[in-house]
């Protein structure tokens, strides 16, 4: 199929990364882009740290909406929560570096505000082609 849309929301619990990363390796299975283990394993990888930060930062319940088409897979968390990820140098301390890897593999990454919260997004080529999902900014 190779494109599609889906949203789960998961609350704020120990289990709900590890539920939101199933989830995302469940729909790439259904859309059928598990061609590319990359893809799977960088998609699990950069939705379980926005999901991370959602729950400890914002403490609250958040939405996990994936799509997919025109070659790209675009992955967003909503979350109650108002503050702005800020990309930190790959350090020595024990956190922080979530939004790092973001902004290191994703194609593009962004943050709106959403009236009472705030949604973070990404966005990876689903395509083995060089520039396959590559947008203009």
């Amino acid at each position: 199929m190779r494109a599609g849309h889906s949203s789960v929301e998961y609350d704020p619990r120990p289990t709900a990364v590890r539920e939101a990363r199933a989830e995302v390796r469940r729909q790439l299975e259904v859309w059928g882009l598990t061609d590319r283990d990359d893809l799977v394993d960088v998609a699990e990888l950069l939705v379980s740290e926005l999901a991370t930060n959602a729950l400890l930062h914002a403490a609250s319940r958040f939405r996990l909406t994936l799509s997919a088409a025109h070659g790209v897979l675009r992955c967003e968390v909503r979350d109650g929560g108002r503050r702005t990820p800020q990309v930190l140098e790959a350090g020595a301390s024990e956190s922080g570096r979530g939004m790092f890897l973001v902004n290191a593999l994703a194609g593009r990454w962004g943050c709106h505000q959403d009236g009472q919260g705030k949604t973070v997004w990404f966005e990876l080529g689903t395509c083995k082609a060089d520039g396959c999902g590559q947008r203009d900014p």
